[in-house]
């Protein structure tokens, strides 16, 4: 199998490394990702100047953009091959709930969904981050499971991993996506020259958390596998907008 890999927190991410450095043993790997922390940066595309391409004595290949530029570079120009999987990650901290719509590593999955490349989001549910090695050897255990039962068509699994020890963990669940609540307030304060500044308050706790859902699966010790679609049609909408717009 080839893989292209990526992230969001930047080339030299320790949960970059162990990605590439287990599934290289499951196939060829190529590795394409920011040269900086991109965490938040959503879906974006670098359309404002020209993006460059380089090497790390590792073998990572970095690109001054997001995460979306770095999939998408690498598809469109770089490679000479298409990659059978798209894997992005090991993201450090969780990506649940509505924290996929602004997430740099899912988006780095979803372009390569959106060029047709079958693609996993992978993140370490925890920003302490202690057991990326836990994290790696679910994406083999998912890389075993793809051999022997391929998926056909297109896919974009978004996978949390409990930050527990390998030997802990219960198991697999397939769930939904679950809610936060609102975010807290921004955080104000001063530059050295007396100017107001803001930064971004954290998220906000689980509001909607059942059995189903990726925040009670982590919670309770299971890698979470969530399937996710970009299409953002309200269809329960169609149906009363085209009478309004009727009458």
């Amino acid at each position: 199998m080839k893989f292209l890999l990526s992230n969001d927190d930047g080339y030299f991410a320790p949960g970059l490394a162990a990605l590439a450095a287990i599934l290289q043993g499951q196939g060829e790997v190529n590795v394409v990702a920011p040269e900086r922390d991109r965490s938040g940066a959503s879906n974006s595309l670098t359309l404002d100047r020209p993006l460059s391409l380089r090497c790390a004595p590792s073998g990572f290949c970095y690109v001054n953009g997001t995460p979306t530029d770095c999939v998408h570079l690498a598809v469109t120009g770089m490679l000479a091959e298409r990659p059978d999987w798209v894997f992005s990650g090991i993201n450090h901290g969780a990506n649940m709930g509505d924290d996929t719509i602004y997430s740099g590593t899912v988006a780095a999955a979803t372009e390569g969904y959106l060029l047709g490349i079958p693609a996993v989001a992978i993140s370490l549910a925890k920003r302490s981050a202690g057991h990326f090695d836990t994290a790696a050897l679910v994406a083999k255990d998912l890389v075993a499971r793809l051999c022997r039962d391929p998926i056909r068509g297109a896919v974009l699994l978004n996978v949390n991993v409990p930050d527990i020890p390998y030997a802990e963990l219960k198991g697999w669940r397939v769930t939904r996506l679950g809610r936060r609540h609102k975010a807290e307030p921004v955080i104000k304060t001063q530059n050295p020259r007396g100017e107001a500044i803001y930064w971004v308050g954290p998220v906000g706790e689980a509001q909607d958390a059942a059995e189903d859902t990726d925040f009670w699966a982590v919670a309770n010790g299971y890698v979470s596998v969530t399937p996710l679609q970009i299409d953002l049609t309200a269809f329960k909408q169609l149906e009363f907008l085209s009478s309004w717009f009727a009458a």
